[in-house]
């Protein structure tokens, strides 16, 4: 008998299973059909891209964005929408870059970005012989007696064999961020580096470089992956080959600015949070459309998509336009202190950041074994859409700090073959962006916010 009601208890388990499996699969796919037949992210993405533009913390643009997206999320119907006063970096690029390889009476104009952070050069430029290595271990065992007076050249690609191309950023970004310290203990006048980027182009890269305390400051800019080729090719010819390059950046004092925050009040647990976010900045250097305008649209989606549906969270959910995640990340770092000092609790905290190309899963940290588990047993519900990759991974810079307070991180995982070629770059325009693609990421965030607010971690 005991057997028997086992068994009984068994299939009754696994009917309520199906059956709620069944259930959530319809509002899944009214989730999809919703973004891809009226959704709203790629309208707001042209909305930012082209008629704000770049928007690097402490700008004019930046401010400008703030109100955008507090004004967006206010009309697509959010419980509350409140602004968090956040002290942001102020860098400016300034007048355009120069930059020449020089052999002999030959000049030859290359592209160049400064790096942001970056001190100008004097104003006349900097010309000096080059001196080209692959790391930091080739340029100390060179030592002053050959690098004082000189310009290093940090030359090494992004591995082209890394199938994930944040693994092959992560791997060559050090010369970047750090590339004008190790310079200048070397007695180096001014340092470049080849663009991270996976293809070979004409459009250099910026991106963020710190200054180490105690170090002499030097000029630091990035030239595009073809001027690396092109003057590595000719140190090689020539190796007294000299280059010069001129900047015009500024570091002014630190400028008011926010987070935007707009909320879902909670139907059951009120208290508990559910943050979806992406970083409001971009470089200036372009309309900042992948980076990050992609998550910024696809985060206000979300929220768009429960009210539309009718959808009515457990949990608060959290819409969250960080600032300053490009030179800072002040925005995440005081979104978590408020949350610390106001004893909120934060279940887990989604993040897009990675462009707005194909989805195909989700990247967890922070979670216990039985917790990522329960994510992967989605997959299911996500296989018919493509979502296969359900795994340990980075969170994202913005909802970083939330980790030490509990929360479980989670990166919204596009595609990455063609992200770094648009990373930093002018090149990140509204037009590199395909709708359906941009669609499908909305539309996994929301799904996934759906089932894990329904059923908890």
């Amino acid at each position: 008998m005991k057997k028997k009601y086992s068994f009984i208890t068994t299939l009754l388990l696994s009917a309520t299973l199906s059956q709620a499996q069944t259930a959530d699969s319809v509002v899944v796919k009214k989730l999809y059909d919703a973004t891809l037949s009226h959704g709203q992210s790629y309208e707001w993405l042209r909305q930012l891209t082209t008629q704000i533009g770049g928007r690097l913390a402490g700008s004019a643009n930046a401010a400008k964005a703030v109100q955008w997206g507090k004004s967006v999320l206010e009309q697509a119907g959010a419980d509350r929408v409140f602004l968090q006063d956040v002290m942001v970096p102020h860098w400016e690029r300034g007048a355009k870059e120069e930059a020449y390889i020089v052999v002999g009476k030959q000049k030859i104009t290359v592209p160049l970005l400064a790096l942001g952070g970056s001190i100008a050069t004097p104003k006349k430029g900097i010309q000096a012989e080059v001196i080209e290595v692959q790391n930091f271990q080739e340029l100390r065992a060179l030592g002053k007696e050959k690098c004082e007076g000189k310009i290093i050249f940090f030359n090494r690609p992004m591995d082209p064999t890394k199938i994930n191309t944040f693994e092959a950023y992560g791997g060559a970004g050090d010369q970047r961020r750090s590339g004008a310290n190790e310079a200048s203990k070397v007695g180096a006048i001014g340092v470049i580096i080849r663009s991270l980027s996976n293809t070979l182009n004409d459009y250099p890269h910026t991106g963020s470089m710190q200054y180490a305390t105690g170090v002499p400051l030097i000029p630091a800019g990035a030239i595009s992956t073809n001027a690396a080729e092109l003057l590595s090719k000719t140190l090689k010819e020539n190796p007294k080959t000299q280059f010069f390059f001129k900047q015009n950046c500024e570091t002014l004092d630190d400028a008011p600015s926010h987070n935007v925050v707009a909320e879902i009040k909670g139907s059951e647990k009120p208290d508990e949070y559910i943050v979806v976010g992406g970083h409001l900045d971009s470089w200036d250097v372009a309309q900042g459309a992948h980076d990050d305008g992609t998550g910024i649209a696809q985060s206000m989606e979300v929220l768009r998509l429960f009210k539309e549906l009718g959808i009515r969270p457990k949990r608060t959910i959290r819409i969250v336009l960080f600032m300053n995640e490009e030179n800072g990340n002040r925005g995440g770092i005081k979104y978590a202190e408020l949350a610390k000092q106001n004893n909120e609790k934060h279940i887990f905290a989604l993040e897009s950041d990675s462009g707005g190309f194909t989805p195909k899963g989700f990247g967890i940290q922070g979670a216990a074994a039985s917790v990522l588990e329960k994510i992967q047993g989605y997959k299911s519900l996500f296989a018919p859409y493509g979502l296969h990759e359900i795994e340990r991974g980075g969170g994202g810079v913005d909802i970083g700090p939330l980790g030490p307070q509990g929360t479980v991180l989670i990166g919204f995982k596009p595609d990455s073959q063609r992200y770094f070629e648009y990373h930093h770059a002018s090149n990140d325009k509204f037009d590199t962006v395909n709708q359906r693609e941009l669609e499908l990421g909305a539309a996994s965030m929301a799904s996934l916010v759906y089932l894990l607010d329904k059923y908890g971690l």
